[in-house]
């Protein structure tokens, strides 16, 4: 990893490092409490809303019907957040954080009241988009905010905050969820998140007031911006097409366009990703392509209650709590692993996070059977944990590599802000691929656990590579 070096906006001599400063305490305490609040807050909103959504939508459904639309209420949802989240680092850099977060904010409160308002599907889905815009831009300032608004002696423990609300959003998004679903109060839902949203507007323009933007507007890079944009809608799409020859047809099409998108960027003079990703010998191409890798990794949550339904016959309740295993164990981790100190350090948690993850996903795909005894539900919560434990290990240190990655501060709010750029990408194949792969399976529940979960475990074992090399010196 590269050195890291002092940011400009850290330079306030409130921040000034102290020993007695270089902690937990110190981060939640005082203003820096109210500005981590923010910044967690925004993420877990959007980490909720996903698993939020999936459990109201059989209430939604059976109200206003629209099961022809099931699959675009989510989709639309993604694609809007993708879209917003390319926008973070430029809106910040222009307004600055107060503005960007109180925007985000009351665009993802609208869009929430409009889904609560929705007399049809096809209204709803509107909503969704609207939604999906604050979302994406909540998401990303998560990150890119980090490194102006808190001294560097807290970008670790601050990554490992807003990263541990994607483990919490899979944790209680769904049983929020249930429990609307469960009292027919599917609308109050939504309506309580628009006012949930606009309280932390609220919150937002007091925490970050001071803090201005440079005011520099910079130009919106489209050549670059519409491959990418299209990639996402093609590789999104491919979840939504009929099984088989569609969908690989989508899925090349997206991948053929990123490899577009790369193209465009390495010789355009306005990018989306920092310009130095694309410089010979710099690592921050190969810490995101570690953070593609970790991210494909937890999609396989989203398939465990599913598998352990129909192998061991779990009831939903047991089964989701299986499936929230790999984020608990991924949030816990990543508390320990925040207050590593020493770059040697660092460099052997985010070399051995992807390899955890990869060998605990590769044991739980092997060990799939049918008619699976307690004894093995107990094994699959122990490799699962082993492999939160790899995502844990190396997501908050990967955060600060990226932000770490240049002096410049109009580059290191591209270098955060593109963390989630490439979470939500990554996420976006993931779920398309391990569609097709479920479907290859065919009637066999076995066979389709083993196909998703293994197929996933190959793209993380990509990150074991991806990972050695950004942490070489």
């Amino acid at each position: 990893m590269n050195s890291s070096p002092t940011p400009a906006g850290s330079a306030d001599p409130a921040n000034a490092p102290a020993a007695h400063l270089d902690g937990w305490s110190d981060l939640l305490s005082g203003r820096h409490l109210a500005i981590v609040l923010v910044m967690a807050s925004g993420v877990l909103l959007y980490a909720m809303n996903l698993y939020f959504t999936a459990a109201l939508m059989p209430s939604i459904v059976a109200d206003i019907g629209g099961q022809q639309y099931y699959a675009w209420v989510t989709t639309a949802f993604v694609i809007s957040a993708i879209v917003a989240s390319l926008f973070v680092s430029r809106i910040l850099d222009w307004k600055g954080p107060a503005l960007a977060y109180v925007t985000a904010f009351v665009v993802f409160g609208l869009g929430a009241a409009a889904n609560a308002a929705s007399p049809t599907m096809e209204l709803l889905i509107v909503g969704r988009v609207v939604q999906g815009l604050g979302g994406g831009l909540l998401a990303g300032l998560g990150y890119a905010v980090i490194r102006a608004a808190l001294p560097e002696r807290h970008w670790a423990r601050a990554t490992g905050v807003v990263s541990a609300m994607w483990g919490l959003g899979t944790l209680f998004g769904p049983a929020l969820g249930g429990v609307f679903a469960e009292l027919g109060l599917w609308r109050w839902s939504y309506g309580v998140l628009a006012v949930v949203s606009l309280l932390f507007g609220i919150i937002a323009q007091r925490a970050f007031g001071r803090m201005a933007g440079s005011g520099h507007r910079s130009p919106v890079p489209v050549g670059s911006l519409i491959p990418l944009v299209l990639a996402t809608i093609a590789i999104s799409l491919s979840a939504i097409v009929p099984i088989g020859w569609p969908t690989l047809a989508m899925v090349g099409i997206g991948l053929v366009l990123l490899w577009l998108f790369v193209v465009v960027e390495r010789r355009a003079k306005e990018t989306i990703l920092p310009h130095i990703t694309y410089r010979r010998g710099n690592s921050l191409k190969w810490v995101y392509l570690t953070v593609a890798a970790l991210s494909a990794g937890v999609m396989v949550e989203n398939f465990i209650p599913l598998f352990s339904q129909q192998l061991a016959g779990l009831s939903p309740l047991i089964a989701g709590f299986l499936g929230a295993v790999l984020s608990l164990a991924w949030v816990i981790a990543q508390l320990f692993v925040v207050s590593v100190k020493s770059e040697s350090g660092r460099r052997r948690a985010i070399r051995v996070g992807p390899l955890l993850l990869t060998a605990g996903l590769i044991a739980y795909g092997l060990l799939q059977v049918s008619g699976a005894d307690i004894a093995m539900v107990l094994i699959w919560a122990a490799v699962l944990a082993f492999a939160g434990i790899g995502i844990g290990l190396a997501w908050p240190l990967l955060g600060v590599a990226a932000m770490s990655s240049t002096h410049d501060p109009a580059e290191g709010g591209k270098a955060a802000a593109a963390i989630t750029i490439t979470q939500l990408i990554a996420f976006s194949i993931t779920s398309a691929l391990a569609g097709t792969l479920m479907a290859a399976g065919g009637e066999s529940a076995v066979d389709s656990a083993r196909y998703v979960t293994l197929g996933i475990a190959l793209l993380t074992l990509l990150g074991i590579f991806a990972a050695g090399v950004a942490t070489r010196k």
